[in-house]
């Protein structure tokens, strides 16, 4: 199973027509499961943590917090540094990879998306992913959406329910939908 979330966290997709397939597909089953035992229930940190780690694939910092409910397929493609705060309500469709860089804030229903469709009818079936990246200290605002392939900056907020569709430059408030730049950070 290591062998194809590395691929796809190289970046490689795996297809319908792929002979890992079907291996793809046991590993979102298995992230649904835990996904329902994240979200089912009392946990303390440290076992909303120890739940992450294995949605993710990855070991977190003691000072990673979130606030379930939390809803992904994947979770394998996710990165997460340390200071990270995932508030309620959050959705990662992950499968482009998604980093959240040391102390990003994420607030209450936001969703960031690395998958989309194409837009023409007879094509709309495939899946395709591009990464999103949120760095260093940004905090995305409640109910915002960030859109695949968007890099939030360091320190950039967005505000809440703000439509990300283009990168976001570090040190800048944005809003709307789709979200503009509202004007630089205040000292």
């Amino acid at each position: 199973m290591n062998d194809i979330i590395e691929r796809m966290r190289s970046g490689k997709r795996i297809s319908e027509t792929d002979s890992d397939f079907p291996r793809l597909c046991e590993e979102i089953e298995n992230t649904k499961r835990l996904v329902v035992e994240l979200n089912t229930g009392y946990h303390t940190p440290d076992e909303v943590r120890a739940l992450l780690e294995r949605i993710w694939g990855q070991p977190l910092d003691a000072s990673v917090r979130m606030f379930p409910p939390f809803y992904t397929a994947f979770g394998k493609t996710t990165r997460v540094g340390k200071e990270v705060f995932i508030n309620f309500g959050c959705t990662f469709l992950d499968q482009g990879g998604i980093t959240l860089e040391d102390g990003v804030f994420i607030g209450p229903g936001a969703k960031i998306l690395t998958e989309h469709h194409p837009e023409e009818p007879a094509l709309r079936h495939r899946l395709l992913v591009k990464p999103v990246i949120v760095r260093r200290n940004a905090w995305i605002g409640a109910g915002a959406m960030i859109m695949p392939g968007v890099t939030v900056g360091e320190n950039a907020i967005v505000a809440a329910g703000a439509v990300v569709t283009k990168d976001v430059p570090d040190n800048t408030v944005v809003a709307g939908v789709p979200a503009k730049i509202l004007r630089k950070i205040k000292e």
